[in-house]
């Protein structure tokens, strides 16, 4: 049984009940973000993360589905059946898509037909309680189901970092239905490596290793582990300690380190990392027949030019695109660049004929 409890935007559309009931946000409604500059000058890191669906003109509704409970961002429903779906990655929400959705609306990108969750054990969406539940796979039957509940047939998927995993599963068990694929810093093979030997391949990804085992003990220690990362966030070591994600951590918004902080969450990380390092890439990835476009900064320390090549090579329909001045936030750091790569204002290609790599 699927049960929907949306909160209805100041503007929106209607969604079917699946059981459930609508719930109003309450108060006023709240005043707008002040006005976004003009396109020409949009550079590095130029929007804060907005944690108000409302001020993007989208709807909050917790859905209640066979893969788990996941609450979603969703709107801006015209006539299409396709909707433009954008996964989040590890340590992150719907938020971390707040700064791309502000650059559509500075150079006049209407972005519509929007589904954006926060995957389970993540922003508002609980982890199951039964760990062994949320492989690759299942994550993105719950993704389709989503699409589904709210009445669409087709979808572009866009994933971010470890959502590239489950858009690009998506486009393979669901080849009919996804129309294409948008990858940001999708993490891949090497991430794969570095979970199943750390240790052998610390020097290929070093951050993420490191990262990874940190994760490790702080998931052992528990609720001390997370009252240790609340007292570096307040003691202001955190955008010290994340700056190898950012091209330009100083410039980055100080809403973007807090995001991190509150997303830093150890049982959801290595969950995740462990079940990237047991799914079969390769062999699932093969499937996939759509379109495929990946970006990624020229400075970001959880991609390789190996991975872009291995990616190529297991997706014939995919095109690479780098970033410059990006390290493993793209959507974050330079919006505007990731929405031009993906093509959001053109329809993608039905076929590539040649593999290319191409940079800014």
């Amino acid at each position: 049984m699927r049960t929907l409890i949306s909160r209805p935007a100041t503007r929106t559309h209607s969604v079917a009940p699946l059981g459930g009931l609508d719930s109003p946000e309450p108060g006023p409604p709240p005043a707008p973000p002040k006005p976004a500059p003009p396109a020409t000058v949009l550079g590095y890191s130029p929007f804060p993360l907005d944690a108000d669906a409302r001020h993007f003109s989208l709807t909050t509704s917790t859905m209640r589905l066979r893969g788990g409970t996941v609450v979603v961002r969703h709107g801006r429903r015209s006539t299409s059946d396709t909707a433009t779906i954008l996964l989040h990655g590890a340590a992150g929400s719907w938020t971390t898509w707040t700064p791309l959705l502000q650059a559509a609306e500075a150079t006049a990108r209407d972005l519509t037909d929007l589904i954006i969750p926060d995957l389970p054990g993540w922003g508002d969406s609980p982890l199951p309680s039964d760990e062994t539940a949320p492989s690759v796979e299942s994550m993105a039957e719950l993704v389709a189901d989503v699409a589904r509940s709210l009445g669409y047939e087709r979808w572009n998927v866009v994933g971010h970092s470890m959502g590239g995993f489950v858009a690009l599963q998506l486009a393979a068990s669901e080849t009919r239905a996804t129309t294409s694929v948008g990858l940001v810093s999708a993490t891949s093979f090497s991430i794969q490596d570095s979970v199943r030997h750390p240790i052998r391949h610390f020097s290929v990804l070093p951050a993420f290793t490191a990262l990874l085992l940190t994760m490790r003990m702080l998931r052992v220690a528990g609720p001390l582990g997370r009252g240790l990362v609340r007292t570096v966030a307040g003691l202001g070591l955190l955008r010290a300690l994340v700056a190898s994600l950012f091209s330009r951590p100083m410039a980055v918004d100080a809403t973007v380190i807090a995001a991190l902080g509150t997303e830093v969450r150890p049982a959801a990380f290595v969950l995740a990392a462990t079940r990237a390092g047991a799914y079969d890439a390769a062999t699932r990835w093969a499937q996939i027949s759509c379109p495929v476009r990946s970006v990624h900064g020229d400075r970001d320390v959880f991609v390789t030019v190996n991975d872009d090549a291995r990616l190529r090579a297991v997706v014939s329909h995919c095109v690479v695109s780098t970033i410059a001045g990006a390290g493993h936030f793209g959507q974050i750091e330079r919006p505007l660049e990731v929405l031009l790569r993906l093509e959001f204002a053109v329809p993608l290609p039905t076929k590539s004929t040649t593999p290319l790599l191409d940079t800014f």
